[in-house]
């Protein structure tokens, strides 16, 4: 018996067209949408406070209106976190949607999850509730199950254990899924999106993925035929490492051991999943709070030609008395800048200059003025990309922890009735796993400077303040080498940043991976927009472009 559960969103903002395309393309049982992500629970938060009654993803209803008669005539159940802040709201939406269609559907959601109340200060406080609530309202025959902040992959856990009748202590199948939902939660990721060795196929418009689950935890990941992109044991890597730490990643309903995972390509396009193990959850939740964090501002000074680090100095020796005042002042000078440069482009430095304050006006119109009163007294060439505004609200993320029976985990279904859910039936403290023992290192040979990224792949991303960065090699070979040589101090050396940071590695021999933690490298989370790329989404790609002495065998 397979359960087929297909993704058609992996943020707020993904292709449009990808919900008809996933009902339309092949069989699906299940097709789940992800809307969320800390940066959207701010948008979200902020939208609601200029109209209460707002606070979901209106994307989804606009796809929705399109594709609602497709899903029902299929048989195809509909199950997303779109409804954000306001998922009561979004299911009332969507029967008034279906009432005008005149398509019958069961439309329930699931709540408990908005802890704001008890957070005084939060623009939005949200727990990050399992899949058994969705379950239930699917058990109850909702056709669309509308959630808050849910886990990721607890758009698939719900449904399997629905589907399958796994219970609470059923860890290792819903450790399994697990891994199918989190391989799913980010869309065309796992067929080739954002994918290091992209050149290995045609990415240029990758389809969306799916999952043959089984009622034992494994399942194949695959797409539907005919669509782009592709999927391989290293696209299913890359998008496990994504946002993930060491062996055991914690979750609401199952404490998932990532270093038990084992995957094998099944054919074309199928990626077999298998071994995965499970234990009891930990016994808190994560709860995300975002809050407003103040102003932020920014101006970026176009240095073009010779004496660049001079004209940089002259710009900030001017602007010094005006930024006396400002919490927070950073500049950073971004050599873009070619000698004997063929076009003017090529010829210019970027200075940015980013300042952050609880005031508005602080870092608003005063400073602006500072900044443009230097157009005709300062370097030779002064010019910037843009004229800085009047400062805009930033906000800032932060992890609390609160017990499983800290919230009212409720599953509200189409006729009214509520059916509360119970937290988890046994709790285990996560605690660090042994580091697995190591292969022998290649033997001495020949070496070459060359780009890490020849013979490793990477995918970087964000949780909260601290960035994450999984490195897998694509052979054997390449993964004795590289598990000796990429230890915590060389990935610092290579990435100057992290060097006064913590770095963690963690090591998962059976995908020939290394994950290594940055933490504090994003200061207070995306939307703070602490450094150049906020989400750390490229710094696997800068690590992949430094130069080590690799061996020529491996070359």
């Amino acid at each position: 018996m397979t359960l087929r559960i297909g993704n058609a969103s992996g943020f707020y903002g993904d292709r449009f067209d990808a919900l008809r395309e996933m009902l339309t393309g092949g069989e699906l049982d299940v097709l789940t949408g992800d809307y969320l992500a800390e940066l959207t629970m701010l948008i979200l938060g902020r939208d609601r406070l200029k109209d209460p009654a707002a606070g979901y993803a209106r994307t989804f209803l606009r796809q929705l209106e399109d594709c609602l008669g497709i899903a029902h005539e299929r048989g195809v159940r509909v199950v997303t976190n779109a409804g954000g802040l306001n998922p009561a709201g979004l299911a009332d939406a969507v029967r008034h949607l279906a009432d005008r269609l005149g398509i019958p559907v069961r439309v329930a959601h699931v709540e408990g999850d908005d802890l704001t109340a008890a957070h005084p200060g939060s623009l939005a406080a949200h727990a990050y509730l399992g899949g058994f609530g969705i379950a239930a309202c699917l058990r109850e025959g909702a056709d669309i199950v509308v959630t808050g902040r849910v886990t990721d992959a607890a758009l698939v856990t719900g449904p399997a254990a629905a589907h399958f009748g796994w219970r609470e202590t059923d860890y290792d199948r819903l450790a399994g899924a697990v891994v199918a939902g989190h391989v799913l939660e980010c869309g065309a990721q796992a067929t080739g999106g954002n994918y290091a060795f992209f050149r290995d196929g045609d990415v240029r418009r990758p389809g969306f993925p799916l999952a043959e689950l089984h009622e034992d935890g494994s399942c194949v990941i695959t797409k539907h035929p005919g669509t782009g992109g592709f999927v391989d044991v290293g696209t299913v890597t890359a998008q496990l490492l994504y946002e993930t730490a060491g062996a055991r990643y914690p979750g609401p309903d199952v404490t998932t051991r990532l270093d038990t995972v084992r995957l094998g390509q099944d054919g074309p396009d199928r990626v077999r999943i298998d071994g995965v193990r499970g234990e009891a959850p930990p016994p808190t939740l994560k709860v995300g709070l975002n809050k407003l964090g103040g102003f932020r501002n920014e101006v970026v000074f176009v240095l073009t030609g010779l004496d660049i680090e001079a004209k940089a100095a002259l710009v900030r020796e001017q602007l010094e008395p005006a930024l006396g005042k400002v919490a927070d002042v950073r500049w950073e000078l971004a050599r873009t800048d070619r000698p004997d440069a063929s076009t003017e482009e090529t010829a210019s430095a970027l200075l940015r200059l980013v300042v952050r304050d609880p005031d508005q006006e602080t870092v608003g119109r005063a400073l602006s003025g500072e900044a443009v009163e230097l157009a005709l007294a300062s370097y030779p060439g002064f010019h910037v990309l843009a004229p800085p505004g009047k400062g805009s609200p930033y906000g800032v993320f932060e992890d609390v922890y609160v017990p499983h029976g800290g919230v009212d985990h409720v599953a509200v279904l189409h006729d009214g009735r509520r059916i509360p859910v119970p937290p988890a039936h046994d709790t285990a403290v996560l605690d660090d796993v042994p580091e697995p023992p190591l292969s022998e290192p290649p033997a001495p040979g020949p070496t070459r400077l060359a780009p890490l990224g020849l013979v490793a792949g990477a995918r970087s991303g964000d949780k909260g303040g601290n960035a994450n960065v999984g490195v897998w090699a694509r052979t054997d070979d390449a993964w004795r080498w590289l598990a000796h040589e990429l230890t915590a101090e060389r990935f610092q050396q290579l990435i100057p940043e992290s060097r006064e940071l913590n770095v963690t590695r963690h090591l998962l021999p059976h995908l020939r991976a290394l994950n290594f933690v940055v933490e504090g490298i994003l200061g207070a989370g995306v939307a703070a927009q602490h450094r150049f790329d906020p989400q750390a989404k490229a710094l696997g790609e800068w690590l992949r472009s430094r130069h080590l002495d690799i061996p020529e065998a491996l070359l």
